[in-house]
């Protein structure tokens, strides 16, 4: 069973709008790619650009089996805890990261800083691994390396992470952060191409606006949760209509 459409659309946007945090994170190691390619093949544009690609393919791929991982951990406690109760925090707490993602890019309240160096004590064991792969003579070669820092602690995908949660399935959490890890793409493969110019975007006025924009995303999220809440409370005994972060197969007995 296919996630939402939303719950699709909420992922690329949260990937789309976290640009400048992408950028900031990882503009430098896409440079760094760029960087480690054997000078045969940094002479050659084209190269460069398949590099960058197979880059970003192993990035998306890890990104693809986090969202599997936390899929199955969101169907496991949805037949632990009941399918209703398990819908509605996996929803909240999806909405809520989307708050904190916001505020962090907005710098009002970097709450997700502190996640991410929580993160950083398993990143000091794979980074080591990324350099070994230096340096990339192949679009295949970077691919590996990729995959290695997809796995960078990182604010933006944990927030991505909790939506893919909020699927409840193994196979929709892993097309969650596909479509998530898309949404960055752009910034991405600007970084590695181009990163003197794009790494304007990091600028504090461009945080704010991103920010602003992923804090409204959250906003609208819990919103509609709550309204659906309070629809139930009604007696109605149905879902209230689709939600951002609708998490898949609802409504149908696992």
């Amino acid at each position: 069973m296919d996630p939402t459409h939303a719950t699709l659309f909420a992922a690329f946007l949260v990937g789309l709008f976290g640009t400048v945090h992408c950028i900031a994170m990882c503009g430098g190691i896409a440079g760094a790619l760029s960087a480690g390619l054997a000078p045969e093949v940094r002479a050659r544009a084209r190269a460069n650009l398949w590099c960058q690609l197979g880059y970003n393919a192993g990035r998306i791929v890890s990104y693809a089996v986090a969202g599997a991982a936390v899929g199955l951990l969101g169907q496991l406690f949805a037949s632990t805890a009941g399918l209703e109760l398990a819908r509605v925090l996996l929803q909240g707490l999806a909405g809520l990261f989307m708050l904190l993602l916001g505020l962090y890019l907005t710098g009002w309240w970097p709450l997700l800083a502190r996640l991410e160096r929580a993160g950083a004590h398993l990143w000091r064991h794979i980074e080591p691994l990324g350099r070994r792969l230096l340096p990339i003579r192949t679009p295949f070669g970077a691919v590996p390396l990729g995959m290695l820092w997809g796995w960078l602690p990182c604010g933006l995908v944990y927030s991505a992470l909790a939506l893919a949660a909020a699927s409840g399935d193994v196979v929709n959490g892993a097309l969650v952060m596909v479509v998530f890890g898309l949404g960055t793409l752009p910034s991405m493969l600007g970084a590695g191409l181009a990163t003197s110019r794009v790494r304007a975007l990091t600028g504090p006025r461009a945080r704010t606006a991103a920010g602003v924009l992923v804090l409204l995303l959250g906003v609208a999220s819990l919103g509609t949760l709550a309204m659906r809440l309070s629809g139930g409370s009604h007696g109605a005994g149905h879902d209230a209509g689709p939600t951002a972060i609708a998490p898949a197969g609802h409504g149908h007995a696992r």
